[in-house]
């Protein structure tokens, strides 16, 4: 799914931008636990929290995360936006539920990362 893609489905506001809109996103991992996104998730893949901390930037920064949404419209700090510029992240935020967000990305074809 494109970034673009992502970004009309979940209605979400762009806070930092360093990726192309067109830039394909093969996985989702959804949590606040970040080490479940330590031992799930994949290179190129969103993670939709609600953790709108650093700890969410630094966290996909090991992953290799490219693109972090904060749901119910939760604003990151701006140390937090900082950091995400810093490590090339685009951050998001969307007005649903997490369990909305997910539910509107995988209606339309977007996956969990493997298990």
């Amino acid at each position: 799914m494109r970034l673009k893609e992502i970004i009309r489905l979940l209605d979400a506001v762009v806070i930092t931008n360093s990726r192309d809109s067109e830039a394909e996103i093969e996985w989702a991992c959804a949590t606040d636990l970040m080490s479940d996104v330590l031992y799930y998730s994949r290179g190129n893949s969103v993670l939709i929290t609600g953790l709108a901390k650093q700890q969410a930037i630094r966290t996909s920064d090991i992953a290799d995360i490219k693109v972090v949404v904060f749901t119910r419209g939760k604003e990151p700090d701006t140390q937090t936006i900082e950091l995400s510029r810093k490590k090339k992240i685009t951050l998001l935020i969307t007005p649903y539920s997490m369990f909305t967000a997910c539910g509107k990305l995988y209606e339309k074809g977007l996956r969990c990362c493997p298990e």
